[in-house]
């Protein structure tokens, strides 16, 4: 009869309880990102909405850093952050939309969002856990770039996801024309 010998972890892998320094800080700025992307959707107003969103997005960005993935990272910080927000603001800007606190930033029906948003937030948690539950990545492949370098995603990216790519900055360049047009309607009105 042979005795059962127990199986090592995976090699380099702490195991499921032992929290490296890196998840500690993954973990840390998850909550700044919750907590900013809270604020963000609460406040009643627009420009501290969109400087929250400054660092939920920020936030993100030093999360795709800590999985090794550093061209997803800047990818984030120049088009969400640099271009997104800088967009949003411009629309504020442009629209003169009320710059404090704006008693229309309130539909009053926060309960219903906060509902949908919570069925919305554990439908994602529960697909994404289920879905992820037994996969290893390693990021740092011996034989050739890892799976989060920027060879692979940006082969990845230029392969598969030009269209959305275009597409998504011919949305932006829509959304700013019109923002633009919007505000000379409003100048040609005054005059």
């Amino acid at each position: 009869m042979n005795p059962v010998v127990p199986q090592p972890l995976a090699a380099g892998h702490p195991g499921f309880l032992s929290a490296t320094g890196v998840e500690v800080v993954f973990l840390l700025v998850g909550l700044v990102i919750l907590g900013a992307a809270l604020v963000t959707v609460t406040t009643k107003q627009l420009v501290h909405a969109a400087l929250w969103l400054v660092v939920a997005l920020g936030g993100i960005a030093v999360e795709y850093l800590l999985l090794t993935a550093e061209f997803i990272a800047w990818v984030q910080v120049l088009i969400y952050v640099g271009s997104v927000v800088v967009l949003l603001l411009f629309g504020l800007m442009l629209t003169r939309a009320p710059i404090g606190r704006s008693p229309d930033a309130d539909s009053g029906n926060r309960w219903v969002a906060l509902t949908v948003a919570l069925a919305a937030a554990a439908t994602l948690v529960t697909v994404v856990i289920d879905a992820f539950r037994a996969t290893w990545i390693d990021l740092e492949q011996r034989t050739g770039p890892g799976k989060g370098s920027s060879e692979v995603t940006g082969t990845a990216l230029f392969r598969h996801w030009v269209l959305p790519f275009e597409a998504l900055s011919v949305l932006l360049l829509a959304a700013l024309v019109g923002a633009i047009v919007l505000s000379r309607r409003q100048k040609a009105g005054e005059r």
